[in-house]
C-alpha cells in the first residue's frame, strides 16, 4: 500500500504555507513568544516601535530635508519621508528576523515536528505588530497635514503593503532555509537590507531617478517590488496632503502595482519551493 493510500506522509515534509493557515493557534503562540522574549527586561517595551523610527526620521529629515534642501523642493516632505520609512522598516525587520528564524529556533525544531514555515511567517507577523504603531503616527501626521484620501488611494496602500509583505515572506522562506546550511546567508541579507532604503524612493523622488537613468532605466528600476510598495504608500498618504500638482509615477495603478503583486507572488512561490526542498534535513543540520 502506498503512503498516499495509507494516509502517511514523508517525515519532515508538510503542505507548506497551507499548514501555517491550519496551525493558526500555533502561529499566535509563536508571535506572542517572540514579543515576550524580545521585550523581556526592557523598560520601554513596545514603545521602541515609536522611538527607533522616530530617531531615524529625524536624522534623515535633518540631513536630507534641511541640509540638502529636499524639503524646499517638495510639499510636505516630512510626510513623504515617513510614509516610506515605515514600510521599509517593516520589510527590513521582517526579512532580517525571518532569515534567522529557523536557526534561532533550532532547539525547538530538533525536539518536535511542527510546520517549519511557522517560524519565518511568525517573524513577519511580529514585524507587522511593530508596523501598527508606526502607521498610527503616520496617520496622525497625515491628518495634521490635511489628508483627504480617496478610496482608490486607500486600496493602493493595501496593495503596496501586500506587495512588500509577500516579498518579505518569500525572501524570508528562502534565506531562512538557506541559512541552516550556509550561515553566510545572514551576512548577505544584512547587505541586502543596507541597499533596501536607497534602492527605493524613500528619501528622494522618482523624477530624480528618471532624469538620471532615462525611460528604460527607470522602467527597470520600477520593477523592484519595494519601489512599487513605497510609491503606493506615497500615493496613498503623501499625495492627498499636497495641492494635487505633485507628480505620480506613470501607470502606477494600471501597470506597476499589478506588476509588483505578480513579482512578489513569484518570489513567494520560489521561496516556498526552496524551503520545502531543504526543510527535510533541518533537524540534522541544526
Amino acid at each position: 500500500m502506498s503512503s498516499a493510500e495509507s494516509g502517511l506522509v514523508r517525515p519532515g515534509f508538510g503542505a507548506g504555507l497551507a499548514d501555517v493557515f491550519r496551525s493558526r493557534f500555533l502561529l499566535r503562540l509563536l508571535v506572542s513568544k517572540e514579543l515576550k522574549v524580545r521585550y523581556r527586561g526592557s523598560v520601554l517595551g513596545l514603545l521602541w516601535s515609536y522611538v527607533k523610527p522616530g530617531v531615524q526620521f529625524v536624522v534623515f529629515y535633518v540631513a536630507l530635508g534641511l541640509f540638502l534642501g529636499l524639503e524646499r523642493g517638495m510639499q510636505n516632505y516630512a510626510v513623504y519621508l515617513f510614509s516610506g520609512i515605515v514600510l521599509i522598516n517593516f520589510f527590513s525587520e521582517a526579512l532580517a528576523n525571518a532569515a534567522r528564524s529557523i536557526v534561532n529556533n533550532g532547539g525547538l525544531i530538533k525536539k518536535i515536528y511542527l510546520p517549519r514555515e511557522l517560524f519565518p511567517v511568525a517573524s513577519v507577523w511580529v514585524s507587522a505588530v511593530h508596523f501598527v504603531p508606526q502607521m498610527a503616527v503616520l496617520l496622525l501626521g497625515c491628518f495634521m497635514a490635511g489628508w483627504h484620501p480617496s478610496l482608490l488611494q486607500l486600496v493602493a496602500a493595501v496593495a503596496g503593503f501586500l506587495v512588500v509583505g509577500m516579498l518579505a515572506i518569500g525572501l524570508g522562506l528562502f534565506f531562512g532555509s538557506a541559512n541552516v546550511y550556509f550561515r553566510d546567508s545572514e551576512n548577505f541579507v544584512d547587505m541586502l537590507l543596507m541597499l533596501a532604503t536607497w534602492a527605493s524612493p524613500v528619501m528622494y523622488s522618482w523624477p530624480m531617478v528618471r532624469n538620471q537613468l532615462g525611460d528604460v532605466g527607470f522602467a527597470i528600476y520600477q520593477t523592484n517590488p519595494l519601489t512599487i510598495g513605497v510609491e503606493a504608500f506615497h500615493y496613498a498618504f503623501w499625495y492627498p496632503t499636497t495641492d494635487g500638482t505633485a507628480a505620480v509615477p506613470p501607470n502606477l495603478l494600471a501597470l506597476w502595482i499589478p506588476v509588483g503583486l505578480v513579482v512578489s507572488a513569484v518570489i513567494l512561490f520560489l521561496g516556498q519551493l526552496t524551503f520545502r526542498r531543504l526543510e527535510g534535513r533541518f533537524a540534522q543540520e541544526l
